[in-house]
């Protein structure tokens, strides 16, 4: 079968061989998978991702001297069955899956891994404990967006939202934009949003944000403070000492970016108490003041991935059409790079041709 398999820090199309389902796996033709900021990232910091594994005991790195084909974000199509499966879904039945292979020694990931294949590829296992049917006639391109949606669903969640507060997201890309969907649903507003490209920013309002910032116009955080005035009576309200600080509503900030520099933005930006959620994914050492997060007392929480069943709900919120996943696909391309849309948004979508 072919795949684009990340060999020698480069991308390069090449036939592999076919995978054979074990025990309570299935074998899945791969319809449509995300170019997740994350496989970017790891093209360029592999190196990183091995280093940094050590510091998880039982997870195994990937060996940079092999071939990995990345791709997480999927949707595919039942093939065939292993031995010791109930055959849940007939040949044909599109589904989406957890990344991850469920085996006797616990689960293993799928996509940065030598051993299993990711979505990059014309067909892959997955374990039938973990399938999840594709509901509605949903298109493939729009349920493989289910993965980066649960990401966003999960960092709301661990935010720990206890109501009136003022959500600011730094970054529309993929994942802040599934911020914003998920802070909608969650009825929290105003939603304000920053980004330089003016394509993400009109997606960030599309998909919620009821006001978005161009950082090289207009500061992000002054524009949140506009939006987060305390109204007359909530100003009243406030206990004597806390009468002396500015009167604004509770800060909630999403880092949706993942570049060095951005925490350290946040902690000179963000107001006294705010609760900071880091979503992206820095794959470099990162340098802040910790003595700026302990006089604004910061409460900063590090997010990854989601939970099954955030997993499942987030199919359920696009299949139903509470979430505009249409909007978050940008282009398609072939297994072997060619395009087949122009890009109009910051998610792309890779399209194993059989």
């Amino acid at each position: 079968m072919r795949a684009a398999i990340f060999r020698n820090g480069e991308i390069v199309v090449d036939e592999m061989p076919e995978p054979k389902p074990g025990a309570g796996q299935v074998l899945v033709k791969s319809l449509a998978c995300g170019i997740c900021g994350s496989d970017l990232h790891a093209r360029k910091h592999a190196h990183r991702m091995v280093e940094l594994a050590k510091h998880f005991p039982g997870r195994k790195p990937m060996d940079l001297s092999r071939d990995v084909v990345f791709g997480h974000e999927f949707c595919c199509e039942v093939l065939d069955y292993g031995p010791g499966t109930t055959g849940k879904f007939k040949a044909g039945t599109r589904v989406c899956s957890l990344p991850a292979l469920l085996t006797p020694e616990g689960p293993t990931g799928i996509g940065y891994s030598n051993d299993n294949v990711g979505a990059y590829a014309e067909r892959l296992l997955l374990s039938e404990a973990l399938l999840l049917e594709v509901p509605n006639g949903l298109a493939a391109e729009h349920a493989a967006l289910t993965e980066p949606l649960a990401v966003g669903v999960h960092a709301v969640a661990k935010a720990t939202i206890r109501g009136g507060e003022v959500p600011l997201v730094i970054g529309c890309g993929p994942v802040g934009l599934a911020v914003i969907a998920a802070l909608k649903i969650r009825g929290l507003h105003p939603i304000v949003a920053a980004d330089y490209s003016p394509a993400r920013r009109a997606l960030a309002e599309k998909l919620g944000a009821d006001v978005v910032v161009d950082p090289a116009r207009s500061q992000p955080y002054a524009t949140w403070a506009e939006h987060a005035q305390m109204s007359p009576e909530e100003k009243a309200a406030r206990p004597p000492l806390q009468a002396l600080l500015p009167a604004l509503k509770p800060a909630l900030i999403f880092e949706c970016v993942g570049v060095p520099g951005l925490i350290q933005q946040v902690f000179e930006g963000a107001p006294r108490d705010a609760r900071i959620v880091v979503v992206g994914v820095c794959m470099e050492t990162d340098r802040s003041e910790p003595m700026l997060g302990i006089m604004k007392e910061l409460n900063v929480q590090y997010v990854l991935g989601y939970t099954p069943e955030e997993f499942a709900y987030s199919l359920r919120l696009i299949a139903e059409g509470q979430v505009d996943a249409a909007s978050m696909v940008t282009s398609t391309v072939g297994i072997d790079g060619s395009p087949r849309r122009s890009p109009i948004s910051p998610t792309r979508k890779c399209i194993p041709r059989s």
